[in-house]
């Protein structure tokens, strides 16, 4: 099979292929518990550029010293087997892996624990595959003049493939099978690449009256085996990611997110996208003031002075499952409330018609944000709020948090309209990505309060009134009937905070919001985990380990 140059074309194709395949489903395996984020994906790239650095190395040196493509073939064999093994154990190697650094861990906790899981999990496979272009240029190279055309063939092949493989996962396995499955996939096709060859070879050995190469087979066989039992077990195992959550009702990917819909005992629903722990929006089987950011969000509209049976315009940038929207049909009902909802995730709005109970009223789009104010349907839309709620824990949208985006913003809105921003995270550090958004967001509107919402949110009102407070905010909160929504607007007016304003500006051109956001998480992921080292030191790391799975 050696000397059958397309056979090793087909390799040096595959192995691309396989690369980059197992670079974007590693990206989906690591987002439920770190995010899914700049950060994230400079681990996983660096680790794999690493591992087919140290590849190419070997692999030259192996392919120099014994050119026996027996050799090449039987790595994709161990390769594909360890890469089946992912789905198996990658979830529970990953919670060990933060759970062990929580101990001792103060700082950068995010980049250390994800650079670590990314090489225990991804560093050796894709090191046996970084062998492959080296070890396939010694094996089709038959003399200097040709030697040129042969790598380049070989060079384009493998970059073809990674280019397939970049796709492949993104738009096709990974939204109809899953992860775990994508996984599986190129895990078989690299198998059935390695035992190609090894049969082949073994017919014609025996027609050519060659003796078999019984290390060979012995090998092969091994590692052909493994990776066939790993694929079964992977096959006849439920593939559930959040093995840790006993009250999960849905699980499920998309072309954007990792999704999981849980539902207490009382009824309540959370959505989670691609994080461990947390939220991104909820379903309350009653109306009311749950202690979710909500309940903060609901001043929004005395922001603006509008009279009964006024028409509200509201846009939500973020639209979620519609938790929201909710609110302000029942509580400004006295208005003619009109909801444009901006979601660019068709699963989230799938599941929020099937799970939370999206009001048909609401003008569902799937779409970008900013792309839907500035090319598509609201390019030439009003509104008299504008609601930003696009912002998920570390993994921020830059080009909607820009001053070019703010510029669009205030574009939008009608004369006496405001803009609400759920700025996420809480944090009173100087500098924070908080600070730059509030500062960023001041370059279009003369004034800005900020809220807290929840536990752990922080919202931000502008608008272009200088009084908004006294002369729009107050007295159509006075104006409003004695009930629970003045009794909790009352309490949202009385800790609204004017911030001070920087020259901490975010643009399309500098943005860093990934690192800035990483800090403030940072800093929340050290206080939760005081609890998780306080039980490690008390019960130990292993009697910890099962009481919380």
């Amino acid at each position: 099979m050696a000397k059958k140059k397309w056979f090793l074309y087909i390799t040096s194709f595959l192995a691309g292929l396989s690369i980059m395949a197992v670079e974007i489903a590693a990206s989906r395996l690591l987002s439920p518990f770190f995010s899914s984020s700049q950060i994230v994906w400079t681990m996983i790239i660096g680790t794999i550029m690493i591992a087919l650095a140290v590849g190419n190395i070997w692999g030259g040196r192996s392919a120099a010293k014994d050119p026996n493509p027996g050799k090449l073939y039987l790595r994709l064999i161990i390769a594909a087997a360890w890469i089946s093994l992912i789905p198996l154990v990658g979830k529970y190697i990953i919670a060990g892996i933060s759970l062990l650094l929580a101990t001792f861990v103060s700082g950068n906790y995010l980049i250390w624990s994800s650079l670590i899981t990314c090489l225990v999990l991804f560093f050796f496979p894709l090191m046996l595959l970084g062998t492959t272009t080296p070890s396939l240029t010694r094996y089709t190279v038959q003399n200097v003049e040709e030697s040129g055309l042969i790598v380049g063939r070989l060079s384009a092949l493998n970059t073809v493939g990674s280019i397939i493989g970049t796709f492949l996962p993104t738009f096709v396995t990974i939204p109809l099978v899953g992860t775990s499955l994508t996984f599986i996939i190129f895990a078989v096709i690299l198998l059935a690449l390695g035992l190609t060859y090894f049969i082949v070879k073994a017919v014609d050995d025996h027609k050519n009256g060659d003796g078999i190469n019984k290390k060979e087979v012995i090998s092969s066989s091994i590692g052909a085996g493994l990776a066939i039992l790993f694929t079964v077990a992977q096959m006849f195992t439920p593939s559930r990611l959040a093995f840790w959550d006993g009250e999960l009702i849905y699980e499920g990917e998309s072309m954007y997110n990792y999704l999981r819909v849980t539902e207490r005992a009382d009824g309540r629903r959370y959505l989670s996208t691609n994080v461990m722990v947390g939220m991104q929006s909820a379903y309350y089987p009653t109306i009311g003031f749950h202690g979710a950011y909500y309940d903060t969000a609901v001043m929004a509209p005395m922001f603006v002075p509008l009279d009964v049976n006024e028409d509200l315009d509201v846009l939500m940038l973020g639209l979620g499952t519609g938790t929201y929207s909710k609110y302000l049909y029942h509580y400004y009902s006295d208005y003619n409330v009109n909801i444009d909802g901006i979601e660019i995730d068709g699963a989230i709005i799938d599941l929020a018609y099937k799970y939370f109970d999206l009001d048909p009223e609401v003008n569902v789009y799937e779409e970008d944000g900013r792309a839907f104010l500035e090319y598509g349907a609201g390019k030439n839309k009003m509104y008299d709020i504008i609601f930003v709620d696009a912002y998920e824990d570390i993994s921020i949208p830059f080009q909607m948090s820009s001053v070019e985006f703010m510029e669009i913003i205030a574009e939008h809105l009608n004369e006496n309209g405001m803009v609400m921003l759920n700025m996420n995270m809480r944090s009173n550090k100087k500098g924070s990505i908080n600070d730059y958004l509030i500062d960023t967001v001041a370059t279009q509107f003369k004034k800005i309060y900020t809220a807290l919402g929840g536990s752990s949110n922080r919202l931000l009102f502008a608008s272009k009134n200088e009084n908004v407070l006294l002369e729009v905010v107050r007295p159509q909160i006075d104006a409003l009937e004695e009930g629970p929504l003045k009794v909790r607007l009352n309490r949202v007016y009385d800790n609204l905070i004017t911030p001070e304003i920087g020259n901490l500006i975010l643009t399309d051109d500098k943005a860093p919001v990934e690192v800035l956001s990483m800090r403030v998480l940072d800093d929340f992921i050290n206080e939760q985990l005081e609890v998780v080292r306080k039980g490690i030191k008390e019960k130990g790391f292993l009697d910890f380990i099962r009481e919380y799975l």
